[in-house]
């Protein structure tokens, strides 16, 4: 890898070095730091005042053991991770992950991104995220109260309202934040917002589960309309994925006009040429918390293949990655370019591999990355945490137009970043410059401790 900038060719070379066979990391350092090229050439303080230096750096990372015992007695060692990135801008706020994947690369790689994420939506948040390798799938409710209530034990020791206040993300939904935030009360003898993504009995806001997959269509549908006067109406749409963001963004791309023609889970996808029927999408995922491949038993014509992958082979105008990082290949940004396929947003964070951007910005494909258009989960949490301090809340609709307001503003904020900077129409160098400079002014005010 190499930098027009010695500086930053300095610093990717000591991230390099100081985490090795950390894959996820590494990549999303090296789009990060691309992106800031035009600006360190016109911001020589940055080098000066060792901004990107420390930029990179957590300000912390925690590793711990979470012990916990199943139904049967056996006891079961697990690891738990919480990276507090920076907190420039406010208290470290993102998500907690349990899945198989979740490493000290992945967790660095997604608190990483989560700085100009919260940064881009206007709201005093730093950067932070957390998980462990557990996989709920399988588990009974009280082997996974267990283990949250294990988990909570540690992580507890490292958070608060004002400090970090972490959220759900793949693996992690109501009922796993409802056990942490349960054990977190009783260690800590305090009832304050020290999670979102709570139940509304006890903190939570309305529209937060929604809030991700409608931030991503209300950032695309601002795309469509300022970049290609256009719209999802009329619109084909696959949505890989079944989770809340993408059966959120299917809602949302629904009322905006379009159909979606196709979704996946882990083990494959359903292809629907009708259009998905979300209510028993909604009932085999939220309800009964079953495989995707029962949707084809259930509703005439449509068909299920096994292997995820494959959806990116269905013909569509917009496609929205919400699963995972990198599911969306360069191979396969090269059929859906072919296909017609005029918008990809990410839903996901980090969905798709360097070559498929390269691809679709190469083939003048309207790009949305997912700092900028997946904000919406963490914008909503923020909300969450101020109606928190002001004991107070919101209607669906209060939050839904303040959520649709961060994500117009987050689109234009990248967008005018890119022309200010020469990239014209580049949205993943606007969303990283956009988000950066409000960090890096933040650093440069509270100097370096020495």
């Amino acid at each position: 890898m190499e930098f027009k900038s010695k500086y930053l060719q300095g610093v990717y070379n000591t991230v390099e070095k100081r985490n090795v066979g950390e894959p996820e990391f590494l990549q999303a350092i090296k789009e990060v730091l691309e992106s800031f090229e035009p600006v360190v050439a016109l911001k020589p303080e940055l080098e000066a005042k060792g901004i990107i230096d420390r930029i990179v750096e957590p300000e912390r990372f925690i590793q711990f053991r979470v012990s916990w015992v199943d139904d049967k007695g056996k006891v079961h060692v697990n690891r738990g991770f919480r990276v507090q990135y920076n907190s420039a801008i406010g208290p470290y706020k993102g998500g907690i992950r349990f899945h198989p994947s979740v490493c000290a690369s992945v967790v660095k790689f997604l608190g990483f991104e989560q700085c100009f994420k919260n940064s881009l939506t206007g709201l005093p948040m730093g950067g932070g995220k957390g998980g462990s390798d557990f996989d709920p799938k399988g588990k009974s409710d009280n082997e996974i109260m267990r283990f949250c209530q294990s988990f909570m034990t540690e992580l507890s020791k490292h958070i608060g309202a004002d400090t970090d206040v972490p959220a759900g993300d793949i693996g992690v939904g109501a009922r796993e934040i409802g056990f942490m935030y349960g054990q977190y009360k009783r260690l800590r003898n305090e009832f304050t917002g020290v999670l979102t993504g709570k139940g509304l009995t006890y903190g939570g806001s309305l529209a937060r589960k929604e809030a991700t997959g409608f931030g991503t269509c209300y950032f695309t549908e601002e795309m469509l309309k300022c970049m290609k006067n256009d719209s999802f109406k009329g619109k084909t749409v696959v949505i890989s994925g079944s989770g809340n963001v993408a059966i959120y963004a299917n809602q949302k791309a629904t009322e905006l006009g379009a159909k979606v023609v196709a979704m996946s889970d882990s083990a494959g996808y359903i292809y629907d040429e009708k259009g998905i029927d979300l209510d028993v999408l909604k009932q085999i995922k939220e309800v009964e918390r079953a495989r995707i491949s029962e949707y084809a038993k259930r509703v005439s014509g449509a068909t299920y293949t096994e292997g995820c992958r494959g959806i990116w082979s269905i013909p569509c105008d917009i496609a929205l990655p919400c699963a995972t990082q990198n599911e969306l290949n360069g191979e396969e940004a090269a059929t859906l370019i072919k296909n017609g396929v005029i918008a990809v947003s990410e839903g996901a964070n980090m969905p798709s591999t360097p070559e498929a951007v390269e691809a679709f910005q190469n083939a003048g494909i309207l790009f949305g990355p997912a700092k900028a258009a997946n904000a919406g989960g963490v914008a909503t949490s923020g909300l969450e945490m101020s109606q928190n301090s002001m004991r107070y809340s919101w209607t669906f609709e209060e939050v839904d137009a303040k959520l649709q307001d961060i994500m117009v503003n987050i689109f234009h904020a990248a967008y005018n970043a890119a022309d200010k900077y020469g990239v014209a129409g580049n949205l993943v160098a606007g969303a990283n410059i956009a988000g950066f400079e409000k960090i890096a002014d933040a650093m440069i005010a509270q100097g370096v401790a020495y």
